[in-house]
C-alpha cells in the first residue's frame, strides 16, 4: 500500500459484508423489439451484445426492485433492517418527484433508524453512493450503510426510436458496508480506494429532459419525446471507452496495483463492445471482466450491483478478491472503487 495513503488510514475500513440483486419478471426480447420497431436480433446483438431485458409491469416500480435488492443484500450480511443507519438509492428513475426513493425503501423495510436519500449520477450512481458511504464509515459516523441501484428505464424508454430502444432494462442491486477495525498488521481490505468525475458541459450526449423546472409539466413541451431518454451513440462509444480507462488506471496507479493483482474488473453494462474495448486499451484478459449484457441490457445505476452480486454468485469473485468497479454514465459522470472483497 502506497505510504501517502497508509499515513492517513482512518481507524475503521468499510467493509461489503452483503448483496443482492432483483430483475422483474417480465422479459422484452430482441425478436418482441423487431415487432415493434426496424431493427432485428441480428442487428441488435451485433452493435450492443444484448439479447433480452427484464421490464416492470405497470404496477411495479423503482421503490419495489430496490426493496427486493436490500432484502437480499440484508439476509447475505446477516443484518436486520432494525440495525440499518444509512439507505442510499442510487437512480435516475425515482418513485416520483419527491419524496426520495430511498425513503419508501427505509419505510418498506421497517428500517426505522436509517437515514435515507437518493443519489442521481445516473450510471455512475452507485460508485458515488459506495464512496459516500465509505466516508461516513471512515469517519466513525455510521457503522453500517446499504447502497442500492435501481432502475425502472423502461418507463421513460421511446420504444418508436430504435438506436436506444434496445438498449434499456429494469433491475436493481444493492450491498451492506459494515465498519471494521483496521488494524495496521492487516492488509487493504473493504473500499480502498475511490475516484469520481463530472464533465456537464457534455450533458446532452445523454438526457431526459422533461419535467424538470426547465420543462414543467406546467407548460406545453417543444417536443413530446423529450419525456423519453435521449441517447447520442457515437459520443457515448468515444467517451465511455476513454473514461473507463482512464478511471481504471488511476485506480490502479494510486493504490500501487497490477492488473495481476486485481481478480475482477465489474463494469457498468452500457455497451458489450464498449466494455470489449476498454478491455482490449487495458490489456484486460477476458477472465478478468464479467459481462451480463446479454441478459439485462443497460440498467443504469442498477447495473453495477447487479453485476457485482452476479460475479460473486457465479464464483468468479470470491472472498479476499480485489475488484474493481467501474461506470461511466449521463451527466457526464464516471467513476471507479477499488474494493478488497
Amino acid at each position: 500500500m502506497d505510504k501517502s495513503i497508509e499515513s492517513q488510514a482512518p481507524r475503521y475500513c468499510a467493509v461489503i459484508t452483503g448483496h443482492g440483486s432483483y430483475t422483474p419478471a417480465g422479459i422484452l426480447t430482441n425478436e418482441d423489439l423487431a415487432k415493434m420497431v426496424e431493427t432485428s436480433d441480428e442487428w441488435i446483438s451485433a452493435r450492443t451484445g444484448i439479447k433480452r431485458r427484464h421490464k416492470c409491469s405497470e404496477k411495479e416500480s423503482t421503490a419495489q426492485l430496490a426493496t427486493e435488492a436490500a432484502q437480499k443484500a440484508l439476509a447475505s450480511a446477516n443484518l436486520t433492517a432494525e440495525e440499518l443507519e444509512l439507505i442510499i438509492v442510487a437512480t435516475i428513475t425515482p418513485e416520483m418527484v419527491f419524496p426520495s426513493t430511498a425513503c419508501f425503501v427505509q419505510m418498506n423495510l421497517a428500517a426505522k433508524k436509517a437515514w435515507a436519500f437518493d443519489l442521481m449520477a445516473a450510471c455512475s450512481g452507485f460508485i458515488y453512493g459506495v464512496s459516500i458511504a465509505q466516508q461516513f464509515i471512515e469517519s466513525g459516523r455510521i457503522k453500517n450503510a446499504l447502497i442500492i441501484g435501481a432502475e425502472a428505464l423502461t418507463k421513460i424508454t421511446n420504444y418508436q426510436d430504435r438506436t436506444s430502444c434496445i438498449l434499456f432494462g429494469d433491475g436493481a442491486g444493492a450491498v451492506v458496508l459494515e465498519a471494521r477495525p483496521r488494524k495496521k498488521t492487516d492488509a487493504q481490505s473493504g473500499v480502498i480506494f475511490s475516484t469520481m468525475y463530472s464533465d456537464g458541459s457534455n450533458w446532452r450526449s445523454l438526457n431526459c429532459q422533461a419535467y424538470g423546472s426547465r420543462h414543467p409539466v406546467s407548460r406545453p413541451l417543444e417536443n413530446a419525446n423529450m419525456v423519453f431518454m435521449e441517447i447520442h451513440g457515437r459520443e457515448v462509444y468515444q467517451q465511455a471507452v476513454r473514461r473507463i480507462v482512464e478511471a481504471v488506471k488511476e485506480c490502479l496507479e494510486k493504490c500501487k496495483l497490477k492488473l495481476d493483482d486485481v481478480k475482477m474488473v465489474v463494469s457498468h453494462q452500457m455497451n458489450a463492445r464498449i466494455i470489449e474495448s476498454a478491455a482490449k486499451r487495458l490489456e484486460l484478459p477476458p477472465e478478468k471482466y464479467f459481462i451480463n449484457i446479454h441478459e439485462y441490457g443497460n440498467t443504469s445505476a442498477a447495473s453495477v450491483p447487479l453485476a457485482f452480486d452476479q460475479a460473486i454468485r457465479a464464483g468468479k469473485i470470491s472472498r479476499g478478491d480485489l475488484v474493481i468497479l467501474v461506470a461511466f454514465g449521463a451527466g457526464l459522470t464516471w467513476g471507479a472503487n477499488v474494493i478488497r472483497f
